[in-house]
C-alpha cells in the first residue's frame, strides 16, 4: 500500500514538472491527469484541472473548469466536480475508469468523487474531452458525436450557467439542472442560494435562500419571462423550451469572442450575468434589482410599483387587509376584496361577476395555476365564471401575435409588479357592482379632461372670431407701417394695452438698456432682417408657430421666403433679465461657428423689437428625448454615444479652439438641441461668459444656473471656470446613459442620488447596470463603460482633477486611450446664505436659481 501511494506521489510530482504547453483536450480509458496538468479545450477557451481556491489554505484542492485566458487576479472557475469533497493535503488524480466513470483519486488511491453512471455502454475507445463551450463530455465510443454522449458536465452545473447550458428539468432522463452559489469566495461547497425551475402551471424560475423564495423570473408566456421584460438583446439569444419531456431555459451568444456567464452569487444573493470587457468582468444585468423584485412583496392581490413612493398598491376592486400595516409601508399582508363575488354570496354560477383588465403587469405566480392549452380567451372566461374559486385568467402563450391557450388562477394572486412597458393583459375577476363603479370613475375622469361637444363648438366659434379680428388688425397694422415708412415718419406710437404677444409692434422702453443696445448693434457682424420679413415668416407670431418660451421670451418657428426654416427668439417686454442675456448671446454666438453649436442666422432690431433668428432644430431639445418614456426608446446606444461625443466636441471648441474662451455656465439637456439628423448643438448662451488671455476662473456673487448641473464650487462659492462646464457635461452624460434626471433620481433604499449611485456601481464593478433599461442589450460594452468612467472623472469634487475637454474627446473617441480611475464625485447642495435661494425641497431638474433674479 505504501509502495502504491509512493508511486502515485511520484506520478503527481512528475506531472507537476511537465510544461503547461503539453496539455491536451482529452483523456481515454485508463489515462489520467494529475498535479498541475490540465486539459485545454481545442480553441484554448477553457481549461480543466486541479485548483486551490484559497491561497491561505493550499491544502484544499478541487477539480474544476475555468476560463483559460482569465487567470488574474484569480481564475474564473465555472464548474467544480468535488465541491463537497475537497482533496486535503493530496495532489489529486483524474482518471476515466473501466466502468466509464470519471473519478478523482487522492494520494491513497481513494475515490474522492466520481461522475454518475454512464447512460451508454462504454467501449475501449471512450474518451473524456473538454470542449470550447466549457462542457466536459464523456463519449462512449470516442467519436464525439451527440449520440455517443454517456455523461457531460453540463448536466451537473454548480454555480454558473454558460451559453448552451440548460437550466431546468429533463423528466425523461430524470435530470434536474439547478445552479447553487458557493458558500464563500474561497469555498466552492454548496451555499445558501439556488436558482431553479419549479414545475407546475407555466414555466417559472425561482431564486431561493434555503427553501425560502426571494425572487422569481415571472411565468413564461411564450415570448418572455414576464418578470424580466427587458431580457432581449442583440448579442444574446434567450429561449425557454416547455414540453412534456423537458422544460428549460438557455441562452446563446452571437459573437463567439464575447465571454459571458450567468452566476448565482452567494455574497449578493442575486442572479447575475457577467460579460468580459476591457480585462474585467462587468455586470450585464442582475436580479433582484429593486425592492419590487422581492418575492410577493405586496402580498395577495397586491402589486408593486417602483415609481411610486408607497410602492405597494392593491389591484382594482381590492383594499389593504391591514390599513395600519399598509400606512407603515409594509404591504406583505396583501389586500382583500372590497365587494364579495356572487359565488360567495349565493349567486350560484357567478353570473353577477365580471372581469377588469390590468396590463403592464408581471403575471402572478403560476406554479399553482391551471393551463388549458386548447382554449380561446373567451372560453377561458366562461370556465373562470363557472368556477367559484377562479380569481383571474390570462393568455398562456402570446408568441406569434396570437394567443394560444389560457391559464387560470384559482389561488390568491401573488408577486405582481407594474412595468413602464406593456407586458400582458391579466383579467381580474370582480363583482359586477365593482366593475360598474370602476367604469363610472373612468368615465368621470374622461369627462373632466374632455369638454362637451357644446363647449367645444362655443370655444371654436369664439377662437375663430378672435382670429378673424386679429387678422384684420394685423393687416391694418402692416399697411400703416408700410405707409409710415414711405412717408419717412419717425414716430414710435403703437396700440398698447394688449397681451404681450398679440400685436406685432409694441411700445417697450428700457432707457437703461438703449445705449447698450446701440453699442451691441455695432459689434454684431450678422445679417439684419427687416421686421416685415420676420412677421411674414412667423405668420405675425401666430400662436400655432410658438414652439417654446424661456426667460428671454417666446420662440417661434418660421419659414423665410427662400424656404429656409428658422427659429425666432423674441425678447419679451416682461423680461429685464432677458434683455441682458439676449444682448450677451448675440455678441457671443455671432463670433462662433461649429457643427455642434446652434447657428445664428441673423437678428432683427426694429425700434423696441429685439429678435434673433437661428437655424430650426426639427427634433427640439435633448431632454424631450432622454426623459420621455416613449421617445427615449428611439435613442439606441450608438445614437446616444454620437450625441455625447458631439456635445463634447462643441464644448471643446468653446473652451479651447474658438477665438474666445467661452464658459457656458448653463449646460444641460434642455440647452442641447437636435437637428433633423439628431446631431447635437449647444444653445442658449444668455449667461455665458467670455474669458480673455490667460484667465481661467472668475468669481460672481450672482449665481445663475440649474441645480443638478451646477458644480459644487460654483453653487456654493460662485467660482466658475471651464471645469464647472465640464462638471455639467459629466452630469449630462450620466443622464443620457441612464435616461434619468440627476435631480429627479433618488435611490430610496441606499439614500443616493444619480451621481453617487453611479459611483457606487463603479466601485462594485456593475457600471453597466446604469444603462437605460429600454436599450434591451443592444450596445457596445466598452463604449458604455468608457463613457461612464469619463463622466465620473468630469464630476469629481476637486475641479483640478477634472479633465480638459480635449482630453475628454480623446478618451471618448479612442478605444486605446488610457482613462484614469475616477474619484468620488462632488454633489452640490446649494448655497444656503441670505443672498442665494436654498436648494432644500427643490427636486425638479429644470429649476433655475439665482441670487437676485430667477430665470
Amino acid at each position: 500500500m505504501r509502495a502504491r501511494a509512493l508511486c502515485l506521489a511520484l506520478l503527481a510530482a512528475a506531472a507537476a514538472a511537465l510544461p503547461r504547453s503539453a496539455s491536451i483536450d482529452s483523456i481515454g480509458l485508463g489515462a489520467s491527469i494529475a498535479g498541475n496538468q490540465t486539459l485545454v479545450s481545442p480553441g484554448g477557451v477553457f481549461a480543466l484541472g486541479f485548483f486551490t481556491p484559497d491561497a491561505a489554505e493550499p491544502g484544499r484542492r478541487y477539480l474544476g473548469i475555468w476560463f483559460n485566458s482569465i487567470l488574474e487576479p484569480r481564475p474564473t472557475v465555472v464548474w467544480v466536480a468535488n465541491r463537497q469533497s475537497p482533496l486535503v493535503d493530496s495532489p489529486g488524480i483524474l482518471r476515466v475508469s473501466a466502468g466509464g466513470r470519471l473519478v478523482v483519486l487522492d494520494g491513497n488511491n481513494g475515490t474522492v468523487w466520481s461522475s454518475a453512471a454512464p447512460t451508454l455502454n462504454v467501449t475501449t475507445g471512450a474518451t473524456a474531452r473538454l470542449l470550447d463551450d466549457g462542457n466536459l463530455v464523456l463519449s462512449a465510443d470516442g467519436s464525439g458525436s451527440e449520440q455517443s454522449v454517456a455523461w457531460q458536465s453540463f448536466d451537473y452545473p454548480t454555480d454558473t450557467l454558460l451559453p448552451g447550458m440548460k437550466l431546468g428539468v429533463d423528466t425523461r432522463a430524470g435530470i434536474t439542472r439547478n445552479i447553487t452559489s458557493w458558500s464563500g469566495p474561497d469555498d466552492p461547497s454548496p451555499g445558501a442560494y439556488t436558482f431553479k425551475l419549479v414545475l407546475g402551471g407555466l414555466p417559472q424560475f425561482f431564486l431561493l435562500r434555503g427553501t425560502t423564495r426571494i425572487y422569481t423570473s415571472g411565468p413564461w408566456n411564450g415570448e418572455i419571462l414576464t418578470g424580466v421584460p427587458y431580457l432581449k438583446s442583440n448579442d444574446f439569444t434567450f429561449k425557454v423550451v416547455w414540453g412534456p419531456d423537458e422544460t428549460y431555459y438557455s441562452y446563446s451568444i452571437g459573437a463567439t469572442s464575447l465571454l459571458s456567464r450567468l452566476v448565482v452569487g452567494g455574497d449578493a444573493g442575486q442572479v447575475q450575468r457577467f460579460v468580459w470587457v476591457n480585462g474585467a468582468w462587468s455586470s450585464f444585468w442582475y436580479y433582484p434589482t429593486d425592492p419590487c423584485d422581492n418575492y410577493a412583496k405586496c402580498g395577495a392581490f397586491g402589486y408593486c410599483d417602483p415609481d411610486q413612493t408607497t410602492q405597494c398598491n392593491c389591484l382594482p376592486g381590492f383594499r389593504p387587509r391591514s390599513p395600519q400595516q399598509w400606512n407603515l409601508r409594509d404591504g406583505s399582508g396583501g389586500c382583500v376584496r372590497s365587494t364579495s363575488l356572487s359565488c360567495g354570496g349565493g349567486g350560484g354560477n357567478g353570473s353577477s361577476d365580471g372581469f377588469w383588465v390590468v396590463n403592464r403587469m408581471k403575471l402572478p405566480e403560476a406554479t399553482n395555476a391551471t393551463v388549458y392549452a386548447g382554449m380561446t380567451l373567451e372560453q377561458c372566461r366562461q370556465v373562470c365564471l363557472s368556477n367559484c374559486s377562479c380569481r383571474a385568467y390570462a393568455a398562456a402563450n402570446v408568441s406569434g401575435g396570437a394567443s394560444r391557450g389560457c391559464v387560470i388562477w384559482a389561488v390568491d394572486l401573488l408577486d405582481m409588479r407594474q412595468y413602464t412597458k406593456f407586458v400582458q393583459d391579466v383579467y381580474i375577476r370582480l363583482a359586477q357592482s365593482e366593475i360598474d363603479a370602476l367604469n363610472a370613475a373612468a368615465a368621470a375622469a374622461n369627462s373632466r379632461s374632455s369638454p362637451s361637444k357644446r363647449v367645444v363648438i362655443a370655444v371654436v366659434a369664439a377662437v375663430a372670431g378672435v382670429l378673424l379680428l386679429l387678422a384684420v388688425g394685423c393687416c391694418c397694422c402692416c399697411v400703416w407701417r408700410k405707409r409710415r415708412k414711405r412717408q419717412g415718419e419717425t414716430g414710435s406710437s403703437a396700440p398698447g394695452g394688449g397681451a404681450d404677444d398679440v400685436l406685432p409692434i409694441r411700445v417697450r422702453k428700457h432707457p437703461a438698456l438703449d445705449e447698450d443696445w446701440r453699442s451691441a448693434e455695432k459689434d454684431v457682424d450678422l445679417p439684419l432682417f427687416d421686421l416685415d420679413v420676420v412677421l411674414t415668416a412667423t405668420d405675425n407670431f401666430a400662436l400655432h408657430n410658438k414652439i417654446g418660451e424661456g426667460g428671454f421670451g417666446p420662440v417661434y418657428m418660421g419659414k423665410l421666403e427662400d424656404g429656409q426654416e428658422v427659429a425666432v427668439k423674441r425678447l419679451s417686454r416682461r423680461s429685464m433679465q432677458g434683455a441682458v442675456e439676449f444682448k450677451n448671446e448675440v455678441k457671443l454666438i455671432a463670433k462662433l461657428q461649429h457643427r455642434n453649436l446652434v447657428r445664428l442666422l441673423g437678428c432683427c432690431i426694429d425700434e423696441d423689437e429685439r429678435m434673433i433668428l437661428y437655424e430650426y432644430m426639427h427634433n427640439q431639445s435633448l431632454d424631450t428625448f432622454i426623459f420621455d418614456e416613449g421617445k427615449r426608446r428611439l435613442l439606441r446606444w450608438q445614437k446616444r454615444f454620437d450625441i455625447i461625443l458631439g456635445i463634447a466636441r462643441g464644448l471643446q471648441y468653446l473652451h479651447e479652439d474658438s477665438r474666445f474662451r467661452i464658459i457656458h455656465r448653463d449646460l444641460k439637456a434642455s440647452n442641447v438641441l437636435l437637428d433633423r439628423n439628431m446631431v447635437p448643438k449647444i444653445s442658449d448662451f444668455g449667461i455665458a461668459r467670455m474669458f480673455g488671455g490667460d484667465q481661467t476662473t472668475e468669481h460672481t456673487k450672482k449665481v445663475i444656473g440649474t441645480y443638478g448641473y451646477m458644480s459644487p464650487e460654483y453653487a456654493m462659492d460662485g467660482v466658475f471656470s471651464m471645469k464647472s462646464d465640464i462638471y455639467s457635461f459629466g452630469v449630462m452624460v450620466l443622464e443620457i446613459i441612464t435616461g434619468k434626471r440627476n435631480r429627479g433620481f433618488y435611490e430610496v433604499e441606499l439614500d443616493l442620488n444619480l451621481l453617487r449611485y453611479a459611483w457606487m456601481l463603479w466601485k462594485e464593478g456593475r457600471s453597466v447596470d446604469l444603462l437605460d433599461e429600454v436599450m434591451d442589450g443592444s450596445f457596445n460594452y466598452s463604449e458604455v463603460l468608457r463613457c461612464i468612467q469619463v463622466a465620473l472623472l468630469c464630476v469629481e469634487v476637486q475641479p483640478r482633477n477634472r479633465p480638459l475637454m480635449s482630453s475628454v474627446v480623446m478618451m471618448l473617441a479612442s478605444e486605446n486611450a488610457t482613462v484614469p480611475e475616477p474619484n468620488e464625485p462632488g454633489v452640490n447642495i446649494g448655497k444656503n446664505t441670505s443672498d442665494t435661494e436654498s436648494s432644500q425641497g427643490l427636486t425638479a431638474n429644470n429649476v433655475t436659481i439665482t441670487a437676485i433674479d430667477a430665470r
